[in-house]
């Protein structure tokens, strides 16, 4: 929706801001901070729904024999993860810095 052009803006850290730093969102900070018993994530990805709280925002963290306790096998049930954010931020950082100057 055009009405929210500035909030998509604001979250991918390319429209105007006031912030004097590139803002990077973090999935599982964010997931932690806004649903911390990860409600949405139970409702939604029923995969996850007897996952411990302590890794609802990052179930690949699960030990094995976690998953074999919660009925969700990582890699096959849910998928593993194709990001590492902590490297991507890196990066990203790297790369802003270098174009910014």
């Amino acid at each position: 929706m055009a009405s929210n052009n500035g909030g998509w803006q604001w979250a991918a850290s390319t429209g105007c801001d006031a912030q004097p730093w590139f803002r990077i969102f973090n999935p599982v900070t964010q997931s932690e901070k806004f649903d911390a018993q990860g409600k949405f994530i139970r409702r939604y990805v029923p995969e996850l729904a007897n996952c411990p709280d302590k890794y609802i925002h990052a179930p690949w963290l699960l030990p094995r024999s976690e998953q074999v306790r919660c009925g969700v096998e990582i890699g096959r049930d849910y998928p593993a993860p194709i990001v590492d954010h902590v490297l991507a931020r890196k990066k990203t950082l790297a790369m802003f810095k270098r174009v910014a100057g």
